[in-house]
């Protein structure tokens, strides 16, 4: 038996879950709760192995308090706007990283630091440690 591999867009969209939910400090559980289902059901959204159907985004989005236009931000396949551009929105690398737990709480503690000369040397530091993991592939 073969398994079929995730939709992009639904792995995309599953992952845009997640990040908005570890950003209100939400449980699977408590996400799972709100919509009725089980944390393994919330957990398969988020993967991308379960498909999510149109009235349970729009759900996902209240309960997460944003618009159901943010799951899709960024995402591939991105709709342009009228004038050929697409919509300003974060490199896949920063969504991957919010997404994490350890990003988003380095996030969080990051923007709690007041003194921009602190926080050059923080950048600067992280930097610095990055270029003796791996050459710079940006």
């Amino acid at each position: 038996m073969s398994t079929k591999a995730p939709n992009p867009v639904d792995k995309y969209v599953g992952s845009r879950v997640r990040m908005r939910r570890i950003m209100l400090g939400m449980s699977q559980e408590k996400l799972g709760e709100a919509l009725g289902l089980t944390f393994q059901q919330v957990q398969k959204y988020e993967k991308g192995t379960n498909r999510v159907g149109a009235s349970r985004l729009q759900q996902i989005s209240e309960i997460l308090q944003v618009p159901v236009s943010f799951l899709f931000e960024g995402g591939p396949g991105a709709i342009q706007n009228g004038e050929g551009f697409a919509e300003a929105s974060s490199p896949a690398y920063v969504s991957d990283f919010l997404a994490t737990s350890e990003g988003l709480a380095l996030t969080r503690a990051f923007t709690r630091i007041t003194d921009a000369k602190l926080r050059r040397s923080i950048v600067d530091l992280v930097e610095q440690i990055a270029s003796r993991e791996a050459p710079d592939h940006r």
